[in-house]
């Protein structure tokens, strides 16, 4: 995405914060409307050069007399004109259009125009109209979202924490479960649909002919570390050189070579642009989320559709109750892959609750992993964040739903993460659960599915624990555990998970011993201390050296230091009354 298009966001931004729309949630909301009645435009603009140019079966989203909906009848309108049309007639008809476009029904369904005042209105729809998104890849378009996404960092932090993963994360888990075509893939807490971006764009960088190699700190940060490496002249011709860099993949190609041969702890990841995907439909339909909110289902919708999934399957709802708004069809369908990070606080009435779920508790941690137990389909992989508690927690439901996944399903692996990785929104401490659903013809009444479990404390994951800048925590790249720990998993993968990296858990190491990262225990240890799967609970332990002092002379030492304390508190004492 090059400066211009920055600017462009920029402007869009400060004029409806200057307009009274400021919070960001709302803010994403209304632009994301004025970007998709855009879209729609455009893609309107096609079918009518394809009917044409001959084209069959062709069906405008605007036929007759429904033309006037379109953006470009009432783009060019001003004032309380445009303010009316956009609010009570083009809103309203999204929201009813024919059955061929119901994704675009139920995006629209009880959407609601926030911007008040025409003028601010019409400079929006202005600088919107400017933007040519027929013209811009998919990864252009959905850089232009993540930008915007990046607006939510202002946010309250008990609010932000719902529905935001740190991308470093992110791009962890979805390389670990590495979805591919075919593969559907979901998330029963999408949120703005974060890891359902993640696996889209894995996929659609497998099927690239050529793919770029991205820091995890984004654009910005890769141009800085090139306006680092200019001479003060060179920075001011920035202006015209940053064209070039945003254009230029042999340059940004050279500088990350040089950074990761500075740093060996950059996390990176691939982008391509899918020109390899031999059935776009089917990555399409394979894509599935859902959430409580309508306004976040909308911002992932529209994240969706800007990387190019022009009909997904996202939908407003809530995953545990079957009263949430969802079909039978979406409450029991199968999946291939489930990444997530359901939110951990809250509690459900037990009474809507869905039948298949444990009825013995009513925490929203335990009841979002026995959905994605319960959906996993045979031969799928799982990553999921939980918090820490949900590992060892003690109370029935806490242990029947552990003694389930260990015994019904293969965990291959917990994944301690940092306490600090979801600051400033949140303290509390995680870990992530990868485990795969055996097939039914691999189980045996006798043996439970899982035989050992791979452990790994990640201590750093790119940014510093303790310190928030910006409302955020500020990079710290030469420290992250994640690349290292994804050379350890690959090669767990490729030995289809039979050989565990790392010593055995509670080994007693030498005093002298570097701090494993990484341990593995049997499952029978696991049996016997209650299905308690913290990492921690296995950790080796190094040995210290025994004191040589004997214990006469520790006393003896102590009694000087206390004799000199009470003789300097005499002193100061004394001079006190002589004063």
């Amino acid at each position: 995405m090059n400066q211009d298009l920055r600017r462009k966001l920029d402007r869009i931004t400060n004029i409806l914060f200057a307009g009274g729309v400021n919070n960001p949630i709302t803010y994403i909301e209304q632009i994301s409307y004025f970007i998709y009645l855009k879209l729609l435009d455009e893609r309107e603009n096609e079918i009518a050069l394809k009917g044409r140019l001959g084209g069959k079966n062709i069906t405008s989203l605007y036929p007759g007399q429904a033309e006037k909906y379109k953006w470009s009848s009432w783009r060019h309108f001003s004032g309380e004109k445009l303010l009316k049309v956009v609010r009570d007639d083009v809103f309203p008809y999204m929201a009813n259009v024919n059955s061929d476009n119901t994704h675009i029904a139920i995006y629209f369904r009880d959407a609601v125009l926030q911007v008040h005042d025409p003028n601010i209105l019409k400079q929006v729809i202005d600088e919107i109209d400017t933007i040519n998104f027929s013209r811009l890849g998919s990864d252009v378009k959905g850089d232009i979202y993540e930008y915007m996404l990046t607006y939510l960092n202002t946010m309250e932090g008990s609010l932000l924490g719902q529905f935001r993963t740190p991308r470093q994360i992110r791009k962890m888990m979805v390389e670990m479960v590495d979805p591919d075509i075919g593969d559907t893939i979901y998330d029963p807490a999408c949120g703005t649909g974060g890891f359902l971006i993640d696996a889209l764009e894995h996929i659609m960088a497998k099927y690239s002919e050529s793919k770029e190699e991205v820091p995890i700190y984004g654009e910005e940060w890769l141009i800085n570390k090139y306006l680092d490496r200019l001479s003060d002249d060179e920075q001011l011709q920035f202006e015209d050189e940053e064209f070039s860099f945003d254009n230029n993949l042999k340059l940004r190609t050279k500088l990350l070579n040089e950074l990761k041969e500075e740093n060996k702890n950059l996390q990176t990841y691939l982008k391509g642009n899918g020109d390899l995907i031999p059935n776009w439909e089917i990555l399409e339909q394979s894509i599935y989320g859902v959430d409580v909110s309508r306004q976040i289902m909308r911002i992932a919708t529209m994240n969706m559709v800007l990387h190019g999934i022009m009909k997904a399957n996202i939908k407003r709802g809530n995953t545990l109750s079957e009263m949430g708004g969802l079909t039978d069809d979406d409450l029991y369908r199968k999946y291939k892959v489930i990444l997530s990070n359901p939110p951990f606080a809250g509690v459900l009435p037990k009474e809507s609750i869905r039948e298949n779920l444990p009825t013995n508790t009513k925490k929203s941690e335990l009841l979002f992993l026995a959905v994605m137990m319960d959906q996993l389909a045979e031969g799928g992989t799982c990553a999921v964040i939980v918090p820490e508690g949900l590992l060892f927690g003690s109370t029935n439901a806490h242990l029947e739903l552990r003694k389930k996944l260990v015994e019904q399903f293969n965990l291959l692996a917990v994944v301690s993460l940092p306490a600090g990785v979801f600051k400033p929104y949140a303290g509390v401490k995680t870990s992530i659960l990868v485990f795969k659903r055996p097939y039914k013809d691999s189980l045996f009444s006798d043996k439970v599915a899982t035989e050992k479990v791979w452990f790994y404390e990640i201590k750093n994951d790119g940014y510093d624990p303790d310190k928030i800048t910006g409302g955020g925590r500020p990079e710290t790249a030469e420290a992250n555990d994640i690349p290292r720990f994804m050379r350890e998993w690959k090669n767990f993968k490729n030995s289809n998970f039979k050989e565990f990296p790392g010593i055995e858990g509670e080994t007693r190491l030498p005093h002298n011993s570097r701090e494993p990262k990484c341990w593995w225990t049997n499952i029978g240890e696991i049996l016997d201390k209650n299905y308690n799967i913290s990492a921690s609970n296995y950790k080796p332990s190094i040995e210290t050296l025994n004191s040589e002092i004997e214990p006469s002379e520790i006393i003896n030492n102590i009694l000087i230091i206390e004799k000199n304390i009470v003789n300097k508190l005499e002193s100061l004492s004394n001079n006190l009354r002589n004063d």
